[in-house]
């Protein structure tokens, strides 16, 4: 029988949730659940910083179908939007490997504050 008390084994499943909430949204959801079984700040951190670009990828998605009827600009608009995107999701998924609570420039104090209530 596993003891559930030992502060690294709360540390690595709260990095395990950590990351696990970047994985896609079943990735989400699974650390959605695992986190409500073994609550942490670090694995609630990180699924706000997750629902957070989740939302915005749907948002700007609404805003990148039309621009790709503009020959060239909407392509390149397009592309811009995705790469930045992939950075924030990137730069989200480095903080959760090192176990880091930091934040995603520019809107992850937003999704901090916004979804205040996820995790708790």
């Amino acid at each position: 029988m596993e003891n559930n008390s030992n502060p690294q084994t709360s540390a690595d499943q709260a990095k395990t949730v950590a990351i696990v909430s970047y994985i896609t949204l079943i990735g989400w959801i699974v650390a959605l659940i695992m986190h409500g079984n073994a609550k942490s700040s670090l694995g609630a951190f990180h699924i706000r910083q997750m629902l957070g670009l989740m939302i915005l990828a749907v948002a700007t998605s609404l805003i990148r179908i039309p621009l790709l009827f503009i020959p060239f600009l909407g392509f390149g608009i397009n592309s811009a939007i995705s790469i930045c995107l992939l950075i924030l999701w990137i730069l989200g998924l480095v903080a959760a490997i090192n176990a880091e609570e930091k934040p995603i420039p520019i809107l992850g104090n937003l999704f901090q504050k916004w979804f205040a209530e996820i995790g708790k």
